[in-house]
């Protein structure tokens, strides 16, 4: 009976972990990975492409009326 209920555990867990390890057979590849995988049809050589260097985002600041732009918008 022992052998039995051991014999039993040990086919589940072997299933299992089967199961948990075996690759995944057809998985389909996503856009991007086709897009970077295939190239450009219209060019021949693979080229570099150099890109410049570009500059920080600046930072937005709040900006003041000054007393003349309130006045202004006081006459409208």
């Amino acid at each position: 009976m022992a052998d039995l209920v051991k014999e039993l555990i040990s086919g589940v867990v072997d299933s299992v972990l089967k199961e948990i390890l075996k690759k995944t057979i057809g998985r389909a590849t996503t856009k991007r990975r086709r897009r970077k995988a295939s190239p450009a049809a219209t060019t021949t050589a693979p080229r570099k492409v150099v890109t410049p260097k570009r500059k920080p985002a600046r930072k937005q600041v709040s900006k003041r009326r000054t007393a003349a732009g309130r006045s202004r918008q006081r006459r409208v």
